[in-house]
Protein backbone atom coordinates (compact mmCIF):
# COMPACT_ATOMS: atom_id res chain seq x y z
CA UNK A 1 0.00 0.00 0.00
CA UNK A 2 1.41 3.72 -0.74
CA UNK A 3 1.54 6.11 0.93
CA UNK A 4 -1.26 8.33 -0.23
CA UNK A 5 -3.46 5.16 0.12
CA UNK A 6 -2.41 4.57 3.28
CA UNK A 7 -3.78 7.93 4.26
CA UNK A 8 -6.80 7.74 2.89
CA UNK A 9 -7.22 4.14 4.41
CA UNK A 10 -6.62 6.06 8.02
CA UNK A 11 -9.87 7.51 10.22
CA UNK A 12 -9.46 11.42 10.66
CA UNK A 13 -10.49 12.69 13.38
CA UNK A 14 -10.53 16.56 14.02
CA UNK A 15 -9.28 17.45 17.97
CA UNK A 16 -11.22 20.79 19.02
CA UNK A 17 -9.20 22.30 21.84
CA UNK A 18 -7.87 25.67 22.90
CA UNK A 19 -4.62 24.74 23.39
CA UNK A 20 -1.47 22.71 21.70
CA UNK A 21 1.83 22.12 23.65
CA UNK A 22 3.38 21.37 20.37
CA UNK A 23 3.43 25.03 19.18
CA UNK A 24 5.79 27.51 20.76
CA UNK A 25 3.04 30.00 22.51
CA UNK A 26 -0.24 27.97 22.95
CA UNK A 27 0.08 25.98 26.30
CA UNK A 28 -1.26 26.89 29.15
CA UNK A 29 -1.61 23.84 30.96
CA UNK A 30 -2.23 20.20 30.98
CA UNK A 31 -4.66 20.03 27.56
CA UNK A 32 -2.39 21.07 25.82
CA UNK A 33 0.31 18.42 26.51
CA UNK A 34 -2.64 15.89 25.62
CA UNK A 35 -2.99 17.44 21.97
CA UNK A 36 0.89 17.60 21.61
CA UNK A 37 1.50 13.95 22.21
CA UNK A 38 -1.96 12.24 21.30
CA UNK A 39 -1.70 12.61 17.50
CA UNK A 40 1.90 10.45 17.60
CA UNK A 41 0.26 7.63 19.29
CA UNK A 42 -2.87 7.42 17.75
CA UNK A 43 -1.06 7.46 13.72
CA UNK A 44 0.40 4.09 14.38
CA UNK A 45 -3.12 3.00 14.59
CA UNK A 46 -4.76 4.04 12.26
CA UNK A 47 -5.38 7.00 13.05
CA UNK A 48 -4.98 10.76 11.97
CA UNK A 49 -5.84 13.33 14.17
CA UNK A 50 -5.98 16.89 13.29
CA UNK A 51 -6.13 19.76 15.26
CA UNK A 52 -7.65 23.25 15.05
CA UNK A 53 -7.77 25.97 17.07
CA UNK A 54 -7.60 29.74 17.46
CA UNK A 55 -4.66 31.01 16.20
CA UNK A 56 -4.15 34.00 19.05
CA UNK A 57 -3.30 36.53 16.47
CA UNK A 58 0.11 35.00 15.93
CA UNK A 59 0.33 31.43 15.42
CA UNK A 60 -0.53 31.20 12.05
CA UNK A 61 2.28 33.52 11.03
CA UNK A 62 4.76 32.57 13.30
CA UNK A 63 4.22 28.52 11.73
CA UNK A 64 4.33 30.07 8.33
CA UNK A 65 0.55 28.27 7.77
CA UNK A 66 -1.41 28.37 4.33
CA UNK A 67 -4.17 30.35 3.87
CA UNK A 68 -7.44 28.01 2.53
CA UNK A 69 -10.50 30.43 2.33
CA UNK A 70 -12.11 32.83 4.70
CA UNK A 71 -15.87 31.35 6.52
CA UNK A 72 -18.39 33.69 7.15
CA UNK A 73 -20.85 33.62 10.10
CA UNK A 74 -23.70 34.96 11.60
CA UNK A 75 -22.12 36.20 15.28
CA UNK A 76 -23.78 38.96 17.41
CA UNK A 77 -26.63 38.94 14.35
CA UNK A 78 -24.16 40.31 11.81
CA UNK A 79 -21.97 38.63 9.53
CA UNK A 80 -18.13 37.92 10.86
CA UNK A 81 -15.43 36.73 8.52
CA UNK A 82 -13.22 34.66 9.65
CA UNK A 83 -9.54 32.57 7.75
CA UNK A 84 -8.57 29.61 8.28
CA UNK A 85 -5.32 28.51 8.28
CA UNK A 86 -3.54 25.35 7.72
CA UNK A 87 -0.10 24.39 8.92
CA UNK A 88 1.79 21.30 8.97
CA UNK A 89 2.56 19.29 12.26
CA UNK A 90 6.02 19.72 13.70
CA UNK A 91 6.85 16.08 13.79
CA UNK A 92 3.68 14.32 11.95
CA UNK A 93 3.73 16.12 8.25
CA UNK A 94 0.38 14.24 7.64
CA UNK A 95 -1.67 15.79 10.68
CA UNK A 96 -3.33 19.26 9.65
CA UNK A 97 -2.89 22.01 12.41
CA UNK A 98 -6.02 24.53 11.08
CA UNK A 99 -5.82 27.71 12.73
CA UNK A 100 -9.17 30.27 12.99
CA UNK A 101 -8.01 33.71 12.84
CA UNK A 102 -10.42 36.89 13.74
CA UNK A 103 -9.16 39.89 15.71
CA UNK A 104 -11.48 38.69 18.58
CA UNK A 105 -8.77 36.19 18.84
CA UNK A 106 -6.02 38.50 19.23
CA UNK A 107 -5.80 39.30 22.78
CA UNK A 108 -2.01 40.13 23.15
CA UNK A 109 -0.55 36.88 22.42
CA UNK A 110 -2.73 35.49 25.50
CA UNK A 111 -4.74 32.00 25.53
CA UNK A 112 -7.18 33.13 28.25
CA UNK A 113 -8.24 36.06 29.51
CA UNK A 114 -8.71 36.81 33.71
CA UNK A 115 -11.71 38.44 33.04
CA UNK A 116 -13.30 41.02 35.85
CA UNK A 117 -14.72 39.33 39.03
CA UNK A 118 -18.17 40.39 38.27
CA UNK A 119 -18.21 39.03 34.72
CA UNK A 120 -16.30 35.50 34.59
CA UNK A 121 -15.25 34.20 31.64
CA UNK A 122 -17.08 36.86 29.53
CA UNK A 123 -13.93 37.67 27.00
CA UNK A 124 -13.35 33.93 26.81
CA UNK A 125 -17.04 32.77 26.51
CA UNK A 126 -16.85 35.74 23.50
CA UNK A 127 -14.03 34.22 22.04
CA UNK A 128 -14.76 30.83 21.99
CA UNK A 129 -18.37 30.92 20.94
CA UNK A 130 -16.99 32.70 17.67
CA UNK A 131 -14.15 29.86 17.47
CA UNK A 132 -16.97 27.27 17.61
CA UNK A 133 -19.03 29.13 15.05
CA UNK A 134 -15.89 28.99 12.97
CA UNK A 135 -15.05 25.73 13.62
CA UNK A 136 -18.82 24.05 12.41
CA UNK A 137 -18.53 26.36 9.67
CA UNK A 138 -14.95 25.26 8.38
CA UNK A 139 -15.88 21.47 8.78
CA UNK A 140 -18.95 21.76 6.26
CA UNK A 141 -17.09 24.28 4.09
CA UNK A 142 -15.37 21.96 1.55
CA UNK A 143 -12.27 23.50 2.60
CA UNK A 144 -10.73 20.74 4.90
CA UNK A 145 -11.21 16.85 5.00
CA UNK A 146 -14.67 16.38 6.72
CA UNK A 147 -13.94 14.59 9.77
CA UNK A 148 -14.88 10.73 10.81
CA UNK A 149 -15.07 11.94 14.28
CA UNK A 150 -15.25 15.31 16.06
CA UNK A 151 -13.31 15.60 19.43
CA UNK A 152 -14.14 18.42 21.29
CA UNK A 153 -11.61 19.44 24.47
CA UNK A 154 -13.26 20.50 27.37
CA UNK A 155 -15.95 23.89 28.10
CA UNK A 156 -14.32 26.17 25.00
CA UNK A 157 -16.11 23.31 22.62
CA UNK A 158 -19.72 23.73 23.92
CA UNK A 159 -20.68 26.17 21.66
CA UNK A 160 -19.88 23.56 19.21
CA UNK A 161 -21.50 21.01 20.88
CA UNK A 162 -24.86 23.14 20.56
CA UNK A 163 -24.59 24.25 16.77
CA UNK A 164 -24.29 20.44 15.99
CA UNK A 165 -27.26 19.75 17.80
CA UNK A 166 -29.81 22.34 17.75
CA UNK A 167 -28.65 24.84 14.31
CA UNK A 168 -30.33 23.87 11.57
CA UNK A 169 -27.40 25.22 9.31
CA UNK A 170 -24.78 22.85 10.88
CA UNK A 171 -27.41 19.94 11.54
CA UNK A 172 -25.18 18.26 8.99
CA UNK A 173 -22.69 17.79 12.20
CA UNK A 174 -24.79 15.52 13.58
CA UNK A 175 -23.64 12.65 11.35
CA UNK A 176 -20.32 12.97 12.50
CA UNK A 177 -19.63 11.29 15.95
CA UNK A 178 -18.89 13.61 18.78
CA UNK A 179 -16.29 13.34 21.74
CA UNK A 180 -15.70 15.34 24.24
CA UNK A 181 -12.63 14.91 26.48
CA UNK A 182 -13.04 16.76 30.18
CA UNK A 183 -9.81 18.05 31.60
CA UNK A 184 -10.87 20.02 34.03
CA UNK A 185 -14.43 20.11 35.48
CA UNK A 186 -14.28 22.66 38.21
CA UNK A 187 -13.91 25.03 34.73
CA UNK A 188 -17.32 25.12 33.04
CA UNK A 189 -17.37 28.59 31.59
CA UNK A 190 -20.67 29.65 32.24
CA UNK A 191 -22.22 32.82 31.15
CA UNK A 192 -25.93 34.26 31.10
CA UNK A 193 -28.39 32.98 29.19
CA UNK A 194 -29.61 36.37 28.15
CA UNK A 195 -29.41 40.10 28.82
CA UNK A 196 -25.54 40.40 29.01
CA UNK A 197 -23.15 41.16 25.86
CA UNK A 198 -21.52 37.92 26.92
CA UNK A 199 -24.46 35.94 26.63
CA UNK A 200 -25.80 32.78 24.49
CA UNK A 201 -28.77 35.35 22.86
CA UNK A 202 -26.35 38.02 22.27
CA UNK A 203 -24.37 35.45 20.04
CA UNK A 204 -26.62 33.57 18.57
CA UNK A 205 -29.88 35.51 18.67
CA UNK A 206 -31.95 33.41 16.09
CA UNK A 207 -30.98 30.38 17.27
CA UNK A 208 -31.98 30.93 20.82
CA UNK A 209 -34.96 32.31 19.64
CA UNK A 210 -35.97 29.32 18.13
CA UNK A 211 -34.99 26.83 21.10
CA UNK A 212 -37.67 25.16 23.00
CA UNK A 213 -38.12 24.78 26.01
CA UNK A 214 -36.29 20.81 26.51
CA UNK A 215 -33.75 22.24 24.66
CA UNK A 216 -32.76 24.83 26.82
CA UNK A 217 -32.96 22.27 29.94
CA UNK A 218 -30.27 20.58 28.21
CA UNK A 219 -28.07 23.63 28.17
CA UNK A 220 -28.26 25.63 30.98
CA UNK A 221 -26.59 25.03 34.20
CA UNK A 222 -28.25 23.21 36.76
CA UNK A 223 -27.40 25.46 39.95
CA UNK A 224 -27.97 29.02 37.67
CA UNK A 225 -30.79 28.36 35.76
CA UNK A 226 -30.50 31.80 34.48
CA UNK A 227 -27.35 30.61 33.36
CA UNK A 228 -25.46 28.81 29.96
CA UNK A 229 -23.08 26.27 30.20
CA UNK A 230 -21.00 25.20 27.60
CA UNK A 231 -19.28 22.26 29.71
CA UNK A 232 -22.68 21.50 30.12
CA UNK A 233 -23.86 21.48 26.69
CA UNK A 234 -21.02 19.75 25.65
CA UNK A 235 -21.75 16.79 27.90
CA UNK A 236 -25.08 16.13 26.73
CA UNK A 237 -24.79 16.80 23.39
CA UNK A 238 -21.67 14.62 22.51
CA UNK A 239 -22.12 10.99 22.23
CA UNK A 240 -19.62 9.74 24.26
CA UNK A 241 -17.52 11.59 27.05
CA UNK A 242 -13.90 11.12 28.66
CA UNK A 243 -12.31 12.12 32.09
CA UNK A 244 -8.67 11.53 31.84
CA UNK A 245 -8.16 8.74 34.75
CA UNK A 246 -10.46 6.03 35.56
CA UNK A 247 -10.84 7.21 39.23
CA UNK A 248 -11.67 10.54 37.95
CA UNK A 249 -14.24 9.26 36.12
CA UNK A 250 -15.97 7.54 39.12
CA UNK A 251 -15.37 10.79 41.64
CA UNK A 252 -17.72 13.04 39.31
CA UNK A 253 -20.74 10.74 39.52
CA UNK A 254 -20.86 11.98 42.82
CA UNK A 255 -21.95 15.51 44.07
CA UNK A 256 -18.82 17.85 45.41
CA UNK A 257 -18.60 18.16 49.14
CA UNK A 258 -16.44 21.27 49.82
CA UNK A 259 -16.69 20.74 53.41
CA UNK A 260 -15.45 17.23 53.52
CA UNK A 261 -12.37 17.77 51.56
CA UNK A 262 -14.20 16.25 48.23
CA UNK A 263 -14.30 17.26 45.00
CA UNK A 264 -16.31 15.68 42.77
CA UNK A 265 -19.20 16.44 39.82
CA UNK A 266 -19.37 20.15 41.02
CA UNK A 267 -23.16 20.33 39.82
CA UNK A 268 -22.65 17.98 36.94
CA UNK A 269 -22.71 14.43 38.27
CA UNK A 270 -26.55 13.83 37.12
CA UNK A 271 -25.86 14.40 33.66
CA UNK A 272 -22.60 12.46 34.10
CA UNK A 273 -24.63 9.19 35.80
CA UNK A 274 -26.91 9.64 32.59
CA UNK A 275 -23.58 9.27 30.25
CA UNK A 276 -22.42 6.04 32.43
CA UNK A 277 -25.92 4.63 32.80
CA UNK A 278 -25.57 4.52 28.69
CA UNK A 279 -22.41 3.44 28.33
CA UNK A 280 -20.79 6.54 27.01
CA UNK A 281 -18.32 7.26 30.02
CA UNK A 282 -15.01 6.43 30.22
CA UNK A 283 -11.83 7.37 32.06
CA UNK A 284 -8.76 6.80 29.86
CA UNK A 285 -5.48 7.93 31.93
CA UNK A 286 -3.18 10.60 29.95
CA UNK A 287 0.07 9.28 28.93
CA UNK A 288 3.71 10.70 29.45
CA UNK A 289 6.81 11.04 27.01
CA UNK A 290 9.69 8.78 27.91
CA UNK A 291 12.76 10.00 25.80
CA UNK A 292 14.66 6.87 24.95
CA UNK A 293 17.89 8.30 26.72
CA UNK A 294 16.74 8.97 30.22
CA UNK A 295 19.74 9.56 32.31
CA UNK A 296 18.19 7.68 34.99
CA UNK A 297 21.88 6.91 36.69
CA UNK A 298 23.23 10.30 36.76
CA UNK A 299 19.72 11.34 38.83
CA UNK A 300 20.16 9.31 40.89
CA UNK A 301 23.51 9.88 41.78
CA UNK A 302 23.00 13.47 41.92
CA UNK A 303 20.57 12.67 44.62
CA UNK A 304 22.72 10.22 46.56
CA UNK A 305 25.31 12.84 46.60
CA UNK A 306 22.66 15.12 47.80
CA UNK A 307 22.34 12.74 50.62
CA UNK A 308 26.38 12.73 51.31
CA UNK A 309 26.36 16.68 51.34
CA UNK A 310 27.91 16.93 48.13
CA UNK A 311 27.04 20.28 47.73
CA UNK A 312 28.02 20.95 44.04
CA UNK A 313 25.06 19.04 43.00
CA UNK A 314 22.80 21.62 44.04
CA UNK A 315 24.49 24.14 41.84
CA UNK A 316 22.82 23.59 38.98
CA UNK A 317 19.33 24.33 41.01
CA UNK A 318 20.60 27.70 42.60
CA UNK A 319 21.66 28.60 39.12
CA UNK A 320 18.41 27.51 37.13
CA UNK A 321 16.32 29.31 39.50
CA UNK A 322 18.60 32.44 39.36
CA UNK A 323 18.24 32.36 35.50
CA UNK A 324 14.68 32.07 35.36
CA UNK A 325 14.44 35.00 37.83
CA UNK A 326 16.51 36.99 35.87
CA UNK A 327 14.39 36.33 32.62
CA UNK A 328 11.68 37.66 34.63
CA UNK A 329 12.82 40.71 35.64
CA UNK A 330 14.56 42.16 32.41
CA UNK A 331 10.39 41.77 31.70
CA UNK A 332 8.75 44.28 33.70
CA UNK A 333 10.64 48.23 34.75
CA UNK A 334 10.39 46.92 39.13
CA UNK A 335 11.56 43.99 40.96
CA UNK A 336 8.84 42.32 42.88
CA UNK A 337 9.57 41.68 46.41
CA UNK A 338 9.07 37.82 45.98
CA UNK A 339 11.67 37.91 43.63
CA UNK A 340 13.87 39.61 45.71
CA UNK A 341 13.24 37.33 48.88
CA UNK A 342 14.27 34.32 46.41
CA UNK A 343 17.33 35.96 45.26
CA UNK A 344 18.08 36.33 48.82
CA UNK A 345 17.08 32.58 50.21
CA UNK A 346 19.52 31.60 46.51
CA UNK A 347 22.24 33.41 47.77
CA UNK A 348 22.41 32.07 50.78
CA UNK A 349 22.58 28.75 49.30
CA UNK A 350 25.13 29.06 47.20
CA UNK A 351 27.35 30.78 50.53
CA UNK A 352 26.47 27.42 51.83
CA UNK A 353 27.46 25.48 49.29
CA UNK A 354 30.62 27.04 49.49
CA UNK A 355 31.13 25.50 53.26
CA UNK A 356 29.73 22.07 52.37
CA UNK A 357 26.47 23.30 54.23
CA UNK A 358 23.94 22.68 51.59
CA UNK A 359 20.59 21.29 51.99
CA UNK A 360 21.07 17.59 52.17
CA UNK A 361 17.20 17.01 51.82
CA UNK A 362 15.25 18.22 48.75
CA UNK A 363 11.67 18.41 48.86
CA UNK A 364 9.64 19.76 45.38
CA UNK A 365 6.42 21.03 44.31
CA UNK A 366 5.58 22.12 40.65
CA UNK A 367 2.28 23.28 39.35
CA UNK A 368 -0.46 26.53 39.61
CA UNK A 369 -1.01 28.02 42.54
CA UNK A 370 -5.31 27.34 42.74
CA UNK A 371 -7.24 25.84 45.61
CA UNK A 372 -7.80 22.83 43.47
CA UNK A 373 -3.45 22.50 44.08
CA UNK A 374 -3.06 23.86 47.38
CA UNK A 375 -6.15 24.03 49.39
CA UNK A 376 -4.70 21.13 51.86
CA UNK A 377 -1.41 22.83 52.57
CA UNK A 378 -2.83 26.28 53.26
CA UNK A 379 -5.23 24.94 55.50
CA UNK A 380 -5.08 26.48 58.99
CA UNK A 381 -6.11 24.36 62.03
CA UNK A 382 -7.63 26.76 65.04
CA UNK A 383 -4.12 27.85 65.73
CA UNK A 384 -4.44 29.49 62.54
CA UNK A 385 -1.03 27.62 61.34
CA UNK A 386 -0.99 25.91 57.93
CA UNK A 387 -0.13 22.40 57.16
CA UNK A 388 2.80 23.75 54.58
CA UNK A 389 3.80 25.61 58.06
CA UNK A 390 3.63 22.42 60.04
CA UNK A 391 5.78 20.59 56.94
CA UNK A 392 8.53 22.84 57.24
CA UNK A 393 8.73 22.83 61.14
CA UNK A 394 8.50 18.81 60.23
CA UNK A 395 11.42 19.07 58.29
CA UNK A 396 13.69 21.01 60.02
CA UNK A 397 13.08 18.64 62.87
CA UNK A 398 14.07 15.85 60.40
CA UNK A 399 16.67 17.60 58.67
CA UNK A 400 17.81 20.86 60.12
CA UNK A 401 19.60 22.14 56.64
CA UNK A 402 16.91 20.63 54.67
CA UNK A 403 14.57 22.62 52.05
CA UNK A 404 11.31 22.71 50.55
CA UNK A 405 11.06 24.24 46.91
CA UNK A 406 8.14 25.44 45.70
CA UNK A 407 7.62 26.95 42.17
CA UNK A 408 4.44 28.24 40.91
CA UNK A 409 2.18 31.38 40.02
CA UNK A 410 -1.57 31.51 40.23
CA UNK A 411 -3.69 32.88 43.30
CA UNK A 412 -2.52 36.30 44.62
CA UNK A 413 -3.82 35.07 48.06
CA UNK A 414 -2.19 31.83 47.91
CA UNK A 415 0.75 33.45 46.40
CA UNK A 416 0.98 35.74 49.48
CA UNK A 417 0.76 32.99 51.94
CA UNK A 418 3.88 31.16 50.46
CA UNK A 419 6.02 34.58 50.26
CA UNK A 420 5.24 35.05 54.21
CA UNK A 421 6.19 31.56 54.80
CA UNK A 422 9.35 32.05 52.68
CA UNK A 423 10.31 35.77 54.35
CA UNK A 424 9.54 33.41 57.93
CA UNK A 425 11.64 30.30 57.66
CA UNK A 426 14.55 29.67 56.11
CA UNK A 427 14.26 25.74 54.61
CA UNK A 428 11.18 27.20 52.20
CA UNK A 429 12.42 28.42 48.61
CA UNK A 430 9.32 30.17 46.94
CA UNK A 431 9.89 31.09 43.35
CA UNK A 432 6.69 32.39 41.82
CA UNK A 433 6.39 32.04 38.56
CA UNK A 434 7.03 29.12 36.03
CA UNK A 435 9.89 28.18 33.98
CA UNK A 436 10.48 24.67 31.86
CA UNK A 437 14.16 24.33 32.81
CA UNK A 438 13.70 25.01 36.21
CA UNK A 439 11.25 23.17 36.72
CA UNK A 440 12.59 20.46 34.72
CA UNK A 441 15.77 20.69 37.77
CA UNK A 442 13.54 20.48 40.34
CA UNK A 443 12.16 17.04 39.07
CA UNK A 444 15.70 15.64 38.86
CA UNK A 445 17.08 16.96 41.71
CA UNK A 446 14.22 16.50 44.37
CA UNK A 447 14.06 13.58 46.50
CA UNK A 448 10.19 13.92 47.10
CA UNK A 449 7.86 15.23 45.25
CA UNK A 450 4.72 16.38 47.26
CA UNK A 451 1.41 17.00 45.28
CA UNK A 452 -1.43 17.36 47.93
CA UNK A 453 -4.15 17.85 45.32
CA UNK A 454 -7.85 18.49 46.48
CA UNK A 455 -8.72 17.08 43.28
CA UNK A 456 -6.79 15.84 40.18
CA UNK A 457 -8.49 14.74 36.69
CA UNK A 458 -5.07 13.48 35.65
CA UNK A 459 -1.63 15.17 36.39
CA UNK A 460 1.42 15.56 34.99
CA UNK A 461 3.85 16.77 37.57
CA UNK A 462 3.79 13.42 39.53
CA UNK A 463 4.22 11.90 36.45
CA UNK A 464 7.57 13.79 35.41
CA UNK A 465 8.78 13.65 38.72
CA UNK A 466 8.66 9.65 38.84
CA UNK A 467 10.10 9.53 35.47
CA UNK A 468 13.48 11.44 36.82
CA UNK A 469 12.91 8.94 39.85
CA UNK A 470 11.89 11.23 42.60
CA UNK A 471 8.99 9.23 44.38
CA UNK A 472 6.15 11.55 45.21
CA UNK A 473 3.93 12.18 48.29
CA UNK A 474 0.13 12.48 47.08
CA UNK A 475 -3.39 13.03 47.78
CA UNK A 476 -5.31 9.81 46.94
CA UNK A 477 -7.66 11.07 44.29
CA UNK A 478 -8.10 10.93 40.89
CA UNK A 479 -5.10 10.48 38.39
CA UNK A 480 -2.95 10.78 41.50
CA UNK A 481 -4.21 7.61 43.10
CA UNK A 482 -4.11 6.27 39.24
CA UNK A 483 -0.44 6.37 39.43
CA UNK A 484 1.24 6.34 42.59
CA UNK A 485 1.49 2.90 44.62
CA UNK A 486 1.67 3.18 48.30
CA UNK A 487 5.21 2.11 49.60
CA UNK A 488 5.94 0.61 46.80
CA UNK A 489 6.84 3.64 44.38
CA UNK A 490 5.60 6.69 46.08
CA UNK A 491 3.52 7.54 49.26
CA UNK A 492 -0.47 8.21 49.21
CA UNK A 493 -2.63 9.68 52.30
CA UNK A 494 -6.11 10.04 52.74
CA UNK A 495 -9.18 12.02 54.98
CA UNK A 496 -12.57 12.75 54.40
CA UNK A 497 -12.30 16.72 55.54
CA UNK A 498 -9.47 19.55 54.90
CA UNK A 499 -8.14 18.59 58.88
CA UNK A 500 -7.98 15.16 58.21
CA UNK A 501 -6.38 15.02 55.19
CA UNK A 502 -3.49 17.53 56.53
CA UNK A 503 -3.48 15.32 59.71
CA UNK A 504 -2.47 12.52 56.95
CA UNK A 505 -0.28 14.20 54.67
CA UNK A 506 2.11 15.37 58.11
CA UNK A 507 1.71 11.62 59.28
CA UNK A 508 3.21 9.95 56.24
CA UNK A 509 5.68 12.62 55.87
CA UNK A 510 6.60 11.84 59.35
CA UNK A 511 7.04 8.13 58.32
CA UNK A 512 8.54 8.81 55.56
CA UNK A 513 11.49 11.68 55.79
CA UNK A 514 13.81 8.65 57.73
CA UNK A 515 13.32 6.41 54.63
CA UNK A 516 14.92 8.92 52.64
CA UNK A 517 18.94 7.48 51.56
CA UNK A 518 18.73 4.02 53.11
CA UNK A 519 18.25 1.08 50.72
CA UNK A 520 14.40 0.99 50.79
CA UNK A 521 14.56 4.45 49.30
CA UNK A 522 16.53 4.03 46.39
CA UNK A 523 14.08 0.37 45.65
CA UNK A 524 11.48 2.92 45.84
CA UNK A 525 13.15 5.52 43.55
CA UNK A 526 14.18 2.64 41.18
CA UNK A 527 10.39 1.64 41.16
CA UNK A 528 9.34 5.05 40.53
CA UNK A 529 11.52 5.90 37.36
CA UNK A 530 10.58 2.37 35.75
CA UNK A 531 6.92 2.43 35.90
CA UNK A 532 5.19 3.95 32.56
CA UNK A 533 2.46 5.28 31.61
CA UNK A 534 2.17 5.51 28.09
CA UNK A 535 0.10 7.26 24.90
CA UNK A 536 0.53 4.49 23.22
CA UNK A 537 -1.82 2.30 25.69
CA UNK A 538 -3.69 5.23 26.21
CA UNK A 539 -4.20 5.37 22.35
CA UNK A 540 -5.67 2.07 21.73
CA UNK A 541 -8.20 2.78 24.58
CA UNK A 542 -8.99 5.83 22.56
CA UNK A 543 -9.70 3.88 19.87
CA UNK A 544 -11.65 1.32 21.40
CA UNK A 545 -14.15 2.96 23.44
CA UNK A 546 -14.07 6.53 22.56
CA UNK A 547 -14.04 6.33 18.30
CA UNK A 548 -14.92 2.87 18.65
CA UNK A 549 -12.56 1.74 16.00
Amino acid sequence: MSKTQKESAMKRVLMVAAENGALKGAKVGGMADVIRDLPGALYPLGVCSDVIMPSYGFLHRQQGAEPLGELVVDFYGQPHWLTLYRASHPSLPEVNLFLLDHPLFDQGGKIYTPGASDRPFAEDANKFALFCLGVAKAVLSGLMSRPDHLHLHDWHCGVLALLRAFAPEYAALQAIPCVLSIHNLAIQGARPLTQEHSSLQAWLPSLFASLERDALNQVIDPRYPQCFNPLRAAIVLSDRVHLVSPSYAQEVLRPSSPDKGFIGGEGLEADLQQKQQAGALHGILNGCEYPSKLKRSGQLSKRQALLRGNTDKLLPLIDSAEQAIQGWLCQTPWVRSVDQLALMSLARLRRQSEFQDAPRLLLTSVGRLTDQKMAILCYRDQQGISTLEYLLKLLAEHAPNGLMAILGSGDQAIEAQLAQLAGRYQNLLFINGFDLPLSDTLYECGNLFIMPSSFEPCGISQMLAMRAAQPCLVHGVGGLKDTVSHGEDGFVFYGDSLAEQSSALLEILAQTLPLIGKEAWHVICDNASQKRFSWGASAKRYCQHLYCL
